[in-house]
């Protein structure tokens, strides 16, 4: 989604709507529409800058993507906020 790279669904963090945020679904089993991202902070970054959640997820106004963030970082060990 943030850097548009084609790759197999299993070496992307899956994440969709839920509770009014927009959180990581690792498993890929959560219910809803989902959006895929690779696990990179630079692919976060281009999706937060390019706005890419509201047309990935039908989304009708901006939601927090706080838990997507912070899972991102735990995993790549680096932080991910917007540069």
């Amino acid at each position: 989604m943030g850097c548009r790279a084609r790759t197999t669904a299993a070496d992307l963090l899956r994440v969709v709507v839920s509770g009014g945020a927009i959180v990581p679904d690792p498993r890929h089993r959560l219910p809803g529409r989902g959006a895929y991202l690779h696990l990179d902070a630079q692919c976060l970054r281009n999706a937060i800058r390019r706005k890419a959640w509201m047309r990935a997820l039908r989304l009708a106004a901006p939601l927090p993507d706080d838990a997507v963030a912070a899972h991102l970082a735990e995993v790549v060990g680096e932080p991910v906020g917007e540069q």
